[in-house]
């Protein structure tokens, strides 16, 4: 089989077999079309492990980051795979391709203080009713308070809210379903949202929809309109340029750790797969504890 047609099998099985997000299907498709650039137009059994070693030595030429490599290197690994398993190869060159290991960075969070600050802020603002402000505020404390990726929030429904039990209904990664808990805040802020500001931007739309948070226009809001709303909020928070909405979910876990809350609970409510992916949180936790403990002891 033609290389250039197995990536299209390929990321064809990835979105509708496992159930991959776009966006993950997106980056393998586009780190394997890179590939193709390298090796050139031919039978995908025609790639060898020198082709895949200088594809990444390309890649660390032009400045890619390491977590670039790693993730081009298990791009190339899934595919090789697959390949093989479909007997379209014979071996898998892949095996022993090596990448650099991702760079262990902890994620940014903001403090129990600064969120406080911020979310009260947003709802001094909101408080002349003004339906743009409304909205942000009820962002912001749901993205927070339930601790959703930016894509759950932007791809809820109004049946997916049920402000009596302070829960939302999300479709995360893979097209899992999982109900989230959320807090009074949040509650406050998402009931006067869509009581007081939706009926308001919804008006605005050619046609109504049943998106819970709409835009300027009234049609359903974009990750990259949430994410200039973060990004504006955030970034003088936490002292980085820039930031974006899964910060408040790092915030979110980091904060239910720090109050007790059990590991494997907090798995539940981000939605991760894997426990390890997790376990970061707690990385973080002791990191500040460790801070506290040298400005506040005599003998840190």
């Amino acid at each position: 089989m033609d290389y250039a047609v197995a990536v299209e099998a390929f990321t064809d099985h990835l979105e509708k077999v496992r159930r991959l997000s776009p966006a993950t299907v997106r980056a393998y498709r586009a780190d394997l079309r890179d590939l193709g650039s390298t090796v050139g137009i031919g039978p995908v059994a025609s790639v060898d492990l020198e082709d895949l070693r200088e594809w990444l030595w390309h890649a660390t030429q032009r400045g890619d980051a390491r977590s670039t490599l790693a993730r081009r290197a298990a791009a190339a690994r899934s595919f090789f795979a697959w390949a093989r398993e479909r007997e379209l190869i014979a071996t898998d060159p892949s095996i022993r391709l090596v990448a650099p290991k991702r760079a262990k960075t902890l994620p940014t969070v903001a403090s129990k203080d600064a969120m406080t600050q911020l979310l009260d802020a947003h709802r001094a603002a909101a408080s002349d009713g003004d339906p743009v402000a409304l909205r942000d505020h009820a962002i912001l404390e749901l993205l927070y308070g339930a601790g959703i990726r930016v894509s759950e929030l932007c791809g809820l429904d109004v049946d997916d809210v049920d402000l009596e039990r302070g829960t939302v209904r999300v479709l995360g990664k893979g097209a899992k379903e999982r109900v989230v808990p959320f807090g009074a805040p949040a509650v406050v802020a998402t009931g006067a949202y869509l009581t007081r500001a939706r009926p308001t931007l919804l008006a605005r739309a050619m046609s109504p929809g049943t998106a819970v948070f709409l835009g300027a226009r009234g049609g359903r809001m974009g990750p990259r309109a949430v994410y200039a709303l973060v990004a504006r909020a955030l970034a003088p928070v936490v002292g980085a340029d820039t930031i974006g909405p899964h910060a408040l979910r790092h915030s979110a876990a980091t904060h239910l750790l720090d109050g007790g809350a059990d590991l494997r609970a907090v798995q539940e409510i981000l939605g991760h797969a894997s426990l390890g992916t997790t376990q970061i949180y707690t990385h973080v936790s002791a990191e500040r504890l460790t801070a506290t403990y040298r400005l506040a002891h005599p003998r840190a």
